[in-house]
């Protein structure tokens, strides 16, 4: 290899070494992601990120097939904070909710569920 060539393969991997690393898409200081695995072969995920006061809360659940129905479910604790249905759509097969929450003082727990009718249950939880 020519002297030539070894200074420019050098200043290529020193500039790529000086890049910053890229974090997750969206994500900010303060947010916390939890992933985990259902009980069949989806995945879900759940992100609170804090907001003037309040929390927003997105549910994601990832099962890579279109048209299949979920019911979901948001809870702090015991209480059910919100409900409803969701249909997995293209083009990655997922279904994704986001709720903005009252901030409790202190820690917040919050745990999302989801079931399909085919039995499969997907449950993670959060804490902020």
């Amino acid at each position: 290899m020519t002297t030539g060539r070894r200074m420019l393969i050098g200043a290529a991997v020193a500039g790529l070494a000086a890049l910053p690393l890229a974090g997750p898409a969206g994500a900010k200081d303060g947010d916390v992601r939890v992933t985990k695995a259902c009980s069949g072969p989806s995945d879900i995920k759940i992100k609170l990120s804090p907001d003037d006061g309040r929390l927003e809360v997105e549910i994601e659940v990832d099962q890579n097939r279109n048209g299949v129905q979920w019911t979901w479910t948001l809870l702090r604790g015991q209480r059910q904070l919100a409900t409803g249905k969701a249909t997995t759509h293209r083009p990655s097969g997922s279904f994704e909710v986001r709720r903005l929450v009252n901030d409790n003082s202190g820690t917040d727990t919050l745990t999302a569920k989801a079931t399909r009718a085919s039995g499969e249950r997907c449950t993670v939880t959060a804490r902020i």
